[in-house]
């Protein structure tokens, strides 16, 4: 969780290179639960709320950590093409994925 790890990504023809950090725990995003009975547009809307708070806390986390590094923030994110927001949620999300399915207990 300490380690900043460094991505690169083909935007327009061009490299862009972003970095983030895996959370703790206490790091994760605190945010209300929806009710049960929330409509599926609802749930949809919610899901894409915590999975965009979660990815920009680890950008930011890792910015903290190497400033020289950063290319993307939470302040800077909603400028960014949206496109291009895609792609690097869509990488961080991945690496995620996949340090999951390497990582076994025992």
């Amino acid at each position: 969780t300490a380690e900043v790890q460094t991505e690169t990504i083909l935007y327009r023809g061009k490299d862009f290179t972003f970095q983030f950090c895996e959370l703790e725990e206490q790091e994760e995003p605190k945010l209300k639960w929806l009710d049960e009975n929330s409509s599926e547009d609802k749930r949809a809307e919610w899901a894409s709320k915590v999975g965009t708070e979660r990815i920009l806390l680890m950008i930011d986390k890792a910015n903290k950590k190497n400033p020289k590094g950063a290319t993307v923030s939470s302040d800077n994110w909603t400028t960014l093409p949206a496109t291009l927001r895609y792609q690097i949620a869509a990488v961080i999300l991945q690496v995620e994925t996949q340090v999951k399915e390497n990582f076994t207990i025992g």
